[in-house]
């Protein structure tokens, strides 16, 4: 069986909880922990829930509580009410408003020699050719122009 974690807030603890589920505007899931961990406060001053019972008061999960338990015993009140920090940067753009910009630029051009216009993969291989980028999928230049909005017929 997977290790219970008790909830013992402080006083200060237990006001700053009531401050943040009864005023000013948060985030609805900062309210929903708040008010989750005064539910289940074992300590002195606690109303002692169950986590089954706090579970259906609330609209959560069991499961879902019992993690937001054993953020608070390990990590401390802040990492219990906000999310996770991100570890992993987002991934950079690859093919940004440059891209675009020359794409665009291509595909309102006359069409290659022995055709009547272009099409997604003349497009791609095209813009490899030109060493505007080293290489691109037909779908990823299908996807650019459907999001411009330009069709090329």
């Amino acid at each position: 069986m997977a290790p219970r974690y008790r909830v013992t807030l402080t006083k200060e603890e237990r006001s700053y909880l009531k401050e943040i589920s009864t005023k000013g505007k948060r985030a609805a899931r900062t309210v929903l922990y708040a008010r989750a961990l005064l539910l289940l406060d074992a300590g002195e001053h606690g109303p002692k829930w169950l986590v089954s019972k706090v579970g259906e008061a609330l609209g959560t999960t069991p499961r879902s509580l019992e993690h937001l338990k054993k953020r608070f015993v390990e990590e401390g009140l802040p990492a219990a009410l906000e999310r996770k920090k991100r570890v992993k940067p987002p991934r950079e753009i690859k093919y940004g408003g440059e891209f675009e910009a020359q794409l665009l630029a291509l595909a309102c051009s006359e069409a290659p020699e022995g055709r009547k216009r272009w099409t997604i993969r003349l497009l791609a291989e095209k813009m490899v050719e030109l060493e505007i980028v080293d290489t691109v999928s037909p779908m990823t230049v299908c996807n650019t122009l459907k999001k411009m909005n330009l069709n090329l017929i």
